[in-house]
């Protein structure tokens, strides 16, 4: 099985928050990974070496200075009434709706969702902010959000 029911997922609270409810119809396009699907998509898209943001190598892209362009806050407009993304990472991440995305908390942790489906409910997947990064299926552009309320945008490889 390649999902977990979200009732299932530990963490799903973050999508049942009372100041930042997700719609059914959007709740029911928010897949976690199973284990084992989550590590076949970490291990693909973002590291073969390790399994957490916090511990990317020289080995890693992400590791990468080249990757990075620009560092911009994002906690601001978390905190904001606000519910767009913030500027820098809408304007890079220039998706069409329907593309798959993956946020990659770690290798055991990954939620699969599409594009617009993640812009409407971003505020939610960012009650765990230790490094998660944000890609799309078959896209170069990449986002990583930390702790500090920074992200970076960049390109991967």
């Amino acid at each position: 099985m390649s999902y977990l029911p979200i009732e299932q997922y530990k963490k799903a609270w973050i999508f049942r928050h009372k100041d930042m409810p997700v719609s059914e119809e959007d709740l029911a396009q928010i897949k976690p990974l199973s284990e084992a699907r989550a590590e076949q998509v970490w291990s693909q898209q973002i590291s073969k070496h390790c399994n957490h943001p916090g511990l990317f190598g020289s080995e890693d892209w992400a590791n990468k200075n080249q990757v990075w362009l620009e560092t911009a806050n994002w906690q601001q407009t978390w905190e904001s009434d606000d519910p767009a993304l913030p500027g820098l990472l809408a304007d890079h991440l220039q998706w069409d709706d329907q593309t798959v995305v993956w946020f990659c908390y770690s290798s055991e942790h990954v939620i699969e969702t599409r594009w617009d489906v993640f812009r409407r409910n971003w505020k939610n997947f960012l009650f765990f902010d230790d490094g998660p990064l944000l890609i799309g299926r078959k896209r170069k552009q990449v986002a990583q959000f930390h702790q500090t309320g920074n992200y970076r945008i960049g390109n991967r490889p």
